[in-house]
């Protein structure tokens, strides 16, 4: 059997609607992570992977049946929640929310106030922040970026090298890409 990575600690965090999160530690050294480490708050061993060097850092949560896996980090007070999961090498920083089935994957970033939600995706190297709205089974992949403001939804695509910014909305099956 393999050793196992981290440990919930006693101390505790309730998150609305009743769902009790622990504190992990660190049990052995791995990535840039060092025994003895306290990372951010799961609900039980099934959110955060004993395997690869994923991790949850700083004040961040993830509960319900959401999954980190892998290489993935969640940093500063991200949320990571109900059917969502984040693999690979995926980095979600700041308060970013990712919730319901939402994906991310792949060497993508989320940061700063991001919310990905329902069943839409962002991977590959795509890079999404700022207040951005991410939802309805849209995508938004390859070297794509999306921030200030836009929102993505409706079975839209986002790819390619394009960018999406300002106030711009991306709905109704839109394909857009560079």
């Amino acid at each position: 059997m393999e050793e196992l990575k981290y440990k919930l600690t006693e101390e505790t965090f309730q998150v609305f609607g009743g769902s009790t999160l622990y504190r992990i530690e660190a049990l052995k050294d791995f990535g840039d992570v060092k025994k003895g480490d306290k990372g951010g708050f799961v609900e039980n061993e099934d959110n955060l992977s004993q395997n690869g060097n994923c991790w949850v850092y700083d004040d961040a949560t993830v509960y319900g049946k959401a999954r980190v896996l892998d290489n993935a980090e969640v940093h500063g007070e991200a949320t990571v929640r109900d059917n969502a999961m984040v693999y690979n090498d995926a980095k979600v920083y700041d308060y970013a929310e990712i919730r319901d089935d939402a994906v991310v994957n792949d060497n993508a970033e989320i940061f700063d106030n991001v919310v990905v939600d329902d069943y839409a995706m962002v991977y590959g190297n795509a890079k999404v922040y700022d207040y951005v709205e991410i939802h309805s089974v849209a995508e938004v992949y390859g070297n794509a970026e999306v921030y200030e403001n836009a929102v993505i939804g409706g079975e839209s695509k986002v790819c390619g090298d394009t960018e999406v910014c300002g106030d711009m909305e991306v709905f109704d099956n839109e394909y857009i890409y560079k």
